[in-house]
């Protein structure tokens, strides 16, 4: 057997050295190396593996999920948890991640399928507490306070359920490496061999990591590459509003999310998102429109704000909230070059209301009239939506899903909508009357009320 040898692995990137560097050549980030000290592992007996099999000799069967009452959560998903699968889903601490699996796992309970609850950080009277606070009984949902990951795989072959949460991976160690827990060996070792008992067990794991101080999930990056689905769960600290949103699905979109709203009963669907979000928008106020957005399939409304006033400093401030800074910027030099708009002293801030970002280029006519209404200090119509991609020569361009989009408007009441030029077979809904606009000058005439 050979020694156990001391080696400097990155904390971003997971690259290791044989002596410590001040920069990652793999990563580019400095002062990240820590010592780590490895014990080799013993070598495993040759097991059968599955033989090669030509392509053409397979059929496509549509994989089975596991689909649970919680619609928001499968929607992200792309329809249900495939089995054998890994979910990793990170978020800021207090956010909500504990309270949501347990949900998911109470759920999942109650369509007859067992569920095995891993903690490492709480004991099993506290998660009984959560519990009853959730409502949830927790017939065939067991409930395991480890942290030794052979013992977690041990008790659960014994159970053989169909859905196990662990939280968090950062608890988790593995005894035969010779770090604490959490540190990035452990972390991406515990993750592996987690991997290969769902594979091997077609066992949904759902797994809770820990986020740094930027927002990304603790460890090296090759922890999200071994995982099938990554899942962030966001919401801004003194609201109620979460969002469960994918970056990464090897079983469906990452342009789904999920909203919920905190509540004493725990995470509570919302239904209609739309109505939720623009429901304290104030008519009349200046600097503020509705744009009909999409994430994924979801037609969403988001109220976009924005605020110009003088600048007190020598080069104007720009500040993006849920927006994209570079099309804002791209925005505001189309509105000063084709509107003739003055904005080169003004300080502009733009938001998109309920933490909502907005990356669509169909929000960009929408941006403009929340800045040309707030520097010409001009009304907006309350019932008006604006949907459009801006040219750099000031053209409006056409955007996708126009029925989606102009649908959810008119089901929440909204009468008219500023769009680009309807293209032959998009018929527009009945109940909204749709105002073609070709340039951004012609927009601005016809959205704003006083001129």
């Amino acid at each position: 057997m050979p020694r156990p040898k001391s080696v400097f692995i990155c904390e971003q990137c997971g690259n290791d050295s044989p002596k410590w560097m001040g920069h990652c050549p793999s990563c580019g980030q400095w002062n990240t190396y820590v010592e780590t000290v490895v014990k080799p592992i013993p070598a495993r007996k040759q097991s059968e593996s599955t033989p090669p099999q030509e392509l053409s000799s397979l059929t496509a069967e549509a994989m089975p999920r596991l689909a649970l009452p919680l619609n928001e959560f499968n929607r992200v998903l792309g329809g249900g948890a495939v089995p054998g699968s890994m979910v990793l889903i990170g978020g800021d601490p207090g956010i909500g991640k504990s309270t949501l699996l347990l949900q998911v796992a109470g759920a999942a309970v109650e369509k007859g399928v067992e569920a095995l609850y891993v903690s490492g950080e709480e004991s099993v009277h506290q998660i009984k507490l959560r519990a009853d606070r959730l409502g949830i009984r927790g017939e065939g949902l067991y409930l395991l306070p480890e942290t030794d990951l052979e013992t977690i795989i041990e008790r659960g072959t014994q159970i053989s359920p169909r859905l196990v949460v662990i939280d968090s991976i950062q608890t988790v160690y593995q005894s035969g490496i010779a770090s604490s827990a959490g540190s990035i060996s452990q972390v991406r070792e515990c993750t592996s061999r987690l991997m290969q008992w769902a594979k091997a067990t077609d066992t949904t794991i759902l797994l809770v990591g820990h986020v740094t101080k930027d927002g990304s999930i603790a460890g090296p990056h090759t922890l999200e590459h071994i995982v099938d689905v990554v899942l962030y769960l966001e919401g801004e600290r003194f609201s109620a509003d979460r969002l469960l949103r994918s970056v990464k699905n090897r079983f469906g979109s990452t342009n789904e999310i999920g909203v919920f709203e905190m509540r004493d009963q725990g995470l509570i669907e919302i239904a209609n998102p739309s109505q939720v979000l623009i429901s304290q928008r104030s008519e009349g106020a200046i600097g503020s429109v509705v744009v009909p957005t999409l994430e994924g399939t979801r037609p969403l409304l988001v109220e976009i704000q924005a605020l110009t006033s003088p600048t007190v400093f020598g080069l104007p401030r720009r500040n993006a909230n849920g927006i994209d800074y570079n099309r804002m910027l791209m925005i505001t030099a189309v509105l000063t070059k084709r509107a003739r708009l003055s904005l080169g002293n003004q300080d502009i801030i733009t938001n998109a209301v309920g933490g909502i970002r907005v990356n669509e280029p169909a929000a960009d006519l929408g941006i403009a009239l929340a800045i040309a209404s707030s520097l010409r200090n001009a009304r907006i119509n309350p019932d008006l939506v604006a949907l459009g991609e801006i040219g750099l020569s000031g053209e409006i361009r056409t955007v996708s899903q126009l029925d989606k989009r102009l649908a959810e408007a008119a089901k929440l009441g909204f009468k008219a909508c500023l769009l680009p030029p309807v293209q032959s077979g998009q018929k527009p809904p009945p109940g909204i009357q749709p105002i073609t606009v070709s340039s951004l000058s012609q927009a601005l005439k016809l959205g704003l009320e006083n001129k």
